[in-house]
């Protein structure tokens, strides 16, 4: 197991553990109704939001480009000398 799973499992192991214990009825204000429920469903569905949000964020980007252009990029200063006279009459040697 990679650390990064063992690390998504006590988290995931934390947060049960937390939702589990808080089963109790309280009363919640969603913009102009009010009612009471549960904490397990509420705070269930905020993990799940956080979770999905998360994964949104920190996907990477599937960044496009040309080839040609990213190779002209990395190899525009070999057309450039840049041996000094020393170097040369080094490797010239035989």
């Amino acid at each position: 197991m990679s650390i990064k799973n063992i690390i998504a499992l006590v988290i995931v192991v934390l947060l049960t553990i937390i939702i589990m214990q808080n089963t109790d009825e309280v009363k919640f204000t969603l913009l102009f109704s009010t009612g009471y429920m549960s904490k397990l469903p509420v705070m269930t569905a905020i993990a799940v939001a956080a979770f999905i949000l998360g994964i949104l964020v920190g996907r990477p980007k599937n960044k496009k480009y040309n080839i040609s252009e990213h190779y002209d990029e990395l190899h525009a200063d070999e057309d450039k000398n840049t041996l000094s006279d020393e170097d040369r009459d080094y490797i010239s040697k035989d």
